[in-house]
């Protein structure tokens, strides 16, 4: 255990802050005011968009509809689904019933889950008051699960951080409704330690709280004052959750990056949620040692570091935080590695549609067809690693939609040596990410499941590829499932909005089940998608 350099007394000034913080608000529940977003004054929107992107983000976001355990509400949308898992928690006897499952399978995992709700928030909170008639399905998204997490942080110093064995859950193949594996409980707390799963919890919680704060500032209230102990418990005993619970949740989501990246990231949403200078404090304190200034480029549930600079290069950009300054070169720095052709770039691309060679390209004159190659070349998809790489796809379109929003507030640019990137290129090169995953690719493919003309029809999840209870009410059998996980025969239940894997680092994809890497979709894939396509659907005038 490592001593903790966060003091014991924030909680109950953070809490006094927030009370005063809470008369000043007087604003409704589904709408930002028009000064709120600097993306409201743009009114003349381009004449002709290749996609729908007010569907895609209707069904983006209905997707989580289908990744929810628990008692489902009446009001479901997702009608093929049941409830299930009413009795989590029992093993410990405290209540887990409700969350989200990760993935294509049917354990509840708390680490992707804080991180999903946490991208959610941020995504309502940059880009809410651009939504409309999505604002609100977004909020009940978020809401299943900060329910959840409240229920996983009831008691002080401690945190339900798993349900279910995963081990005894990949051997079968059945739905979460019939799921007969042992539903396991696993725990964090002064003895066993998780500070990355802790702070992304109390990041989420934070983040939620600002969601919530003009239409229901009491649920706001409770989920930044659970945030704040969250957080002290996560800096006070450190360790990770990978050394301490291992064998239960590695390899699935072992923390590869270290606790230093969510504790930055969890004071910088409780920097941003409670306005106490304290937090502002621990991040000038703390910065260097977490990480700030790392090289680390990849975003995902695991590594949050770019997050961070992001998120606290606004408090520099748009708050005018001085102190908070560096945090800018550390966001441009992100920035200019994925920027082909300046001397700081280091993201991969798929080929994509075009190449080098593409008689299209010849007709024209030797400038343009150098400026359109390099574009093409690295034009097609951003690459990562084969394993679910879509997630650092829809990750990195977010944040360039957020950063080019904070750089137009600030009326600046990023300088990647010499190469002047504006907000519109970053806006551009969200925009061709975003189009390559709903259909603008070389195999005419959808990877969002319901959206365009063709999209994966056998995507490796366990409730849409078996016979929904009303087409089978009897239960189907652990071992019994696997004839058709390894058939090649389309999946009955459509999982709307599900994002999957992807292709490969060749733009191919074999859209077959037994593929999780390329044919599963998560939680954490949709998340940052949610405000991505919000702004677009808004710039093409479709919101």
């Amino acid at each position: 255990m490592a001593p903790s350099v966060f003091p014991s007394s924030v909680f109950l000034s953070s809490l006094l802050i927030l009370v005063l913080f809470s008369f000043t608000i007087s604003l409704h529940c589904n709408a930002y005011p028009s000064h709120h977003n600097p993306l409201r004054p743009h009114r003349h929107h381009p004449r002709f968009a290749s996609h729908n992107y007010r569907d895609a983000l209707a069904k983006s976001i209905l997707f989580f509809e289908g990744q929810r355990s628990g008692k489902l509400p009446p009001n479901q949308r997702m009608t093929w689904r049941r409830d299930s898992g009413l009795s989590d928690g029992s093993a410990m006897k405290v209540d887990l019933v409700g969350g989200y499952y990760d993935a294509g399978d049917n354990v509840k995992f708390g680490f992707p889950m804080a991180f999903t709700t946490t991208m959610l928030s941020w995504s309502v909170i940059e880009f809410g008051g651009l939504m409309r008639g999505e604002l609100q399905n977004a909020k009940q998204a978020i809401r299943w699960g900060t329910d959840y997490l409240l229920k996983a942080t009831a008691q002080p110093d401690t945190i339900y951080v798993q349900v279910g064995d995963a081990n005894r859950d990949h051997a079968c193949w059945e739905r979460p409704e019939d799921m007969d594996t042992p539903r396991s409980v696993f725990k964090i707390d002064r003895n066993t330690p998780g500070s990355e799963v802790a702070a992304e919890t109390a990041a989420a919680l934070a983040a939620a709280s600002l969601v919530f704060r003009r239409c229901d500032p009491t649920y706001s209230k409770l989920l930044v004052i659970r945030a704040i102990r969250v957080f002290e418990f996560a800096d006070k005993y450190r360790g990770s959750y990978s050394n301490g619970l291992k064998k239960f949740v590695c390899p699935f989501y072992c923390s590869y990056s270290g606790y230093q990246d969510e504790l930055l990231w969890g004071a910088a949403w409780l920097h941003k949620a409670t306005r106490n200078p304290t937090y502002l404090n621990y991040i000038q304190v703390n910065g260097q040692t977490l990480g700030a200034d790392e090289s680390d480029n990849t975003f995902g549930w695991d590594n949050k570091h770019v997050g961070a600079r992001i998120i606290l290069s606004k408090a520099f950009l748009v708050q005018k935080v001085q102190s908070l300054h560096s945090y800018k070169g550390h966001a441009d720095n992100y920035i200019c590695s994925l920027i082909p052709g300046n001397p700081f770039s280091q993201a991969q691309y798929t080929p994509g549609p075009l190449s080098l060679n593409s008689p299209s390209l010849q007709i024209y004159s030797a400038n343009i067809c150098y400026i359109l190659s390099l574009e093409q070349v690295y034009g097609g998809l951003l690459f990562k690693m084969d394993d679910s790489n879509m997630q650092y796809v829809t990750s990195t379109a977010f944040l360039l939609v957020t950063y080019a929003k904070y750089l137009t507030s600030a009326h600046m640019i990023v300088n990647c040596g010499g190469t002047i990137v504006t907000p519109k290129r970053l806006r551009t090169i969200a925009k061709k990410q975003v189009d390559y995953l709903l259909g603008d690719n070389p195999l005419k493919m959808s990877y969002m499941v319901g959206y365009g003309a063709r999209y994966p029809q056998r995507i490796h999840h366990r409730g849409s590829s078996l016979p929904s209870i009303t087409a089978h009410p009897a239960k189907i059998q652990c071992s019994s499932g696997f004839n058709i996980m390894n058939s090649q025969s389309p999946n009955p239940n459509i999982l709307v909005g599900a994002i999957v894997g992807g292709p490969d680092q060749h733009d191919q994809f074999p859209d077959k089940r037994s593929d999780y890497e390329q044919s599963e979709p998560a939680t954490y894939i949709n998340a940052p998608l949610v405000g991505a396509l919000s702004y677009l659907a808004h710039s093409f005038g479709q919101l």
